[in-house]
């Protein structure tokens, strides 16, 4: 709901209520009313026996004296029987408010603050069931398999399918058979539980959490292919950073995509964050002016979006290097933050998007989405094995809290149980 302007919240509801509402005086009500004829007063006799021969009359009524004006009745009191629900409501926000949560009557797109051990289950949650199709085809092959070579085949298909690379398909079964051999592994379960410890080995190196403050501003840059989610992330991002006291700028150097300025401009209005922008302008000169309105304005983290390309686009891919030039005249050292976001239902491609892009421009770190309801969950291992550039964050869907930090150990735990 948006509040007229010089109007607070309670202030509001106080003005809502219309003075017709007052109850008016009854004597003011009977002056409105047309006056009644008085009736005929009946006889004495009449009186006695009440109109009828030989019946006695009914006792007589008294007359009724007018009453006095009511008075007008005090409000009710707010009890827990008699609230209104829309004002409880906005107190209840307000009062989050001055807790510290920044943002407007919270945007449908704000997380709400929660106990943490069920944020962790809730997650938990969300990314089994997002890699469900890929933990499938691995988790079923242990259910009463006999460790023989059969079961070693159907699983090195299994990792295959889940776009795991032979490389990296090829690193987990060998290891497997030599810990069941040393081990003396017999139980399916067990081998089931190597085989996970196995792959946080392998994906552990991808954990690297996303320092803030190691720059002023801490200048960003963030590149992927067309469609991988890169302004939306940028937005999830921004409000990750500010739940961290982090202030934010935007630089929408998506000049190429019709609406991404705008798109970008709505997560601006919803984080409260200002967004550099040029209407057709050239996407290095955008940047260059975020990072100097950024050091100007004293922001903590400088995010510049980019439009999507594909790698096999070369004229594109030296124009990404030609943005990351222009932010490193506008301060030194800048971007210290150079993200690549890859769409999870990519599989392999993804692999080579990492390399290309990699080999442009030195990344720093990736996010990957889309990880709901993707076969193609084993694209991690096959990037720890090839080339492992740091996981910052995996996206499991659109809500915020739908992207959280990457953990070897709860990726493993949501594929093999």
């Amino acid at each position: 709901m948006q509040l007229p302007p010089d109007t607070t919240m309670f202030s509001f509801f106080k003005k809502k209520k219309p003075e017709a509402e007052t109850a008016a005086p009854a004597d003011a009500a009977a002056q409105a009313a047309p006056a009644e004829q008085p009736a005929e007063q009946p006889g004495f006799l009449s009186r006695l026996f009440g109109g009828r021969d030989g019946a006695l009359a009914p006792e007589p009524v008294p007359e009724s004296t007018p009453e006095a004006p009511p008075e007008p009745e005090s409000p009710p009191a707010r009890d827990a029987t008699n609230v209104d629900p829309v004002a409880s409501k906005i107190a209840e926000d307000a009062a989050l408010l001055s807790n510290g949560y920044e943002g407007q009557l919270f945007p449908e797109t704000a997380e709400r603050p929660g106990n943490e051990t069920e944020k962790k289950k809730s997650w938990m949650a969300r990314l089994k069931a997002g890699l469900a199709k890929t933990s499938n085809n691995l988790s079923l092959l242990f259910v009463g398999a006999r460790i023989d070579e059969d079961l070693y085949e159907e699983l090195e298909g299994a990792l295959l399918m889940s776009d795991a690379g032979m490389d990296a398909t090829q690193y987990l079964l060998d290891n497997l058979r030599r810990k069941v051999k040393e081990d003396k592994l017999l139980d399916a379960a067990a081998v089931k539980g190597a085989l996970k410890e196995l792959l946080v080995d392998l994906m552990r190196p991808l954990e690297k959490p996303l320092e803030l403050g190691r720059h002023e501003p801490l200048v960003m840059m963030i590149a992927g292919v067309n469609g991988a989610g890169k302004t939306t992330t940028i937005g999830k991002l921004a409000k990750h950073m500010q739940r961290f006291d982090q202030s934010v700028l935007l630089a929408a150097g998506d000049t190429f995509r019709a609406a991404a300025r705008e798109q970008l401009m709505v997560w601006g209005q919803r984080n409260n964050v200002t967004v550099i922008s040029q209407q057709s302008g050239d996407p290095a000169a955008v940047a260059y002016d975020a990072v100097q309105s950024g050091k100007a304005r004293g922001v903590d983290v400088v995010m510049v979006d980019t439009a999507g390309r594909l790698p096999t686009q070369l004229h594109l891919m030296e124009e990404l290097k030609k943005i990351k030039r222009v932010i490193g005249k506008g301060m030194d050292d800048a971007p210290h933050e150079v993200l690549l976001v890859i769409d999870g239902n990519t599989g392999q491609n993804a692999l080579a998007q990492v390399k290309a892009f990699d080999d442009a421009l030195q990344l720093t770190g990736l996010v990957i989405t889309k990880l709901d309801g993707t076969a193609k969950g084993g694209i991690l291992a096959a990037i720890a094995r090839t080339r492992p550039v740091p996981v910052y964050f995996i996206g499991v869907g659109e809500k915020l809290e739908d992207l959280q930090p990457f953990s070897a150990d709860e990726f493993a735990e949501a594929l093999l149980g």
